[in-house]
């Protein structure tokens, strides 16, 4: 947990450093125009001409999640739980992020749980942090470790559970080409980390059977 801690606070300094040394729009556009000549074609062909604003439009839209911080859409909770500890969760939260590696979409579905103590949160929250986080250049492991920990650290509940399944294309599309290979990653946060009875729990419930 200490590296994506540290990881966060990469990002949020970067983000919040680097906002007047980002390149411009016309900049990112001549930077598209670049890459469609370098692949070979003409960018100033008809068909082209628009495809650099699209471009940038798109990668506002796919990295948006560096223009928000998590933990403060956690920060609105409900302290009157009745008394309730058991397992709060939401399954099969779809999504699509991008492999920093090769910037190629990955896509799946993120599952999280959570063991309240005093306080819960808006069950929207979490498929919303669950959204910064895939809106950022990202590798599904260390995606699934940010996304609990930020839970864990804004909630400070018994336990936290997160598991990613997903394809990545630059797995189907390219290099060995196989597709429709899942990867799946899990993060185990104190009670869920140390009660195998919970982890068996979570992932029943993944599953759909209780």
């Amino acid at each position: 947990m200490e590296e994506v801690r540290k990881m966060d606070a990469i990002v949020k300094k970067t983000d919040a450093g680097s906002r007047g040394a980002r390149p411009s729009r016309a900049q990112a556009e001549e930077a598209v125009r670049t890459l469609i000549a370098w692949a070979g074609d003409d960018p100033a062909r008809e068909g082209l001409l628009d495809t650099p604003e699209r471009v940038v439009k798109a990668y506002e839209e796919f990295f948006s999640g560096y223009d928000e911080d998590p933990d403060a859409v956690l920060t609105r909770t409900f302290e009157d739980v009745g008394g309730y500890d058991d397992i709060v969760m939401l399954r099969d939260i779809d999504f699509s992020s991008h492999c920093e590696h090769h910037i190629i979409p990955f896509i799946g579905r993120i599952h999280i749980a959570y063991l309240p103590t005093t306080k819960v949160v808006g069950i929207s929250k979490l498929a919303r942090v669950a959204d910064i986080y895939a809106r950022r250049l990202q590798t599904q492991e260390t995606m699934t470790a940010q996304i609990a920990d930020s839970i864990d650290r804004a909630l400070e509940p018994r336990g936290v559970a997160v598991m990613i399944d997903a394809v990545h294309q630059c797995m189907s599309l390219r290099g060995v080409a196989k597709r429709d290979v899942a990867t799946i990653t899990t993060q185990f946060v104190g009670a869920f980390k140390t009660d195998p009875v919970l982890q068996a729990r979570f992932m029943q419930l993944v599953r759909g059977r209780d």
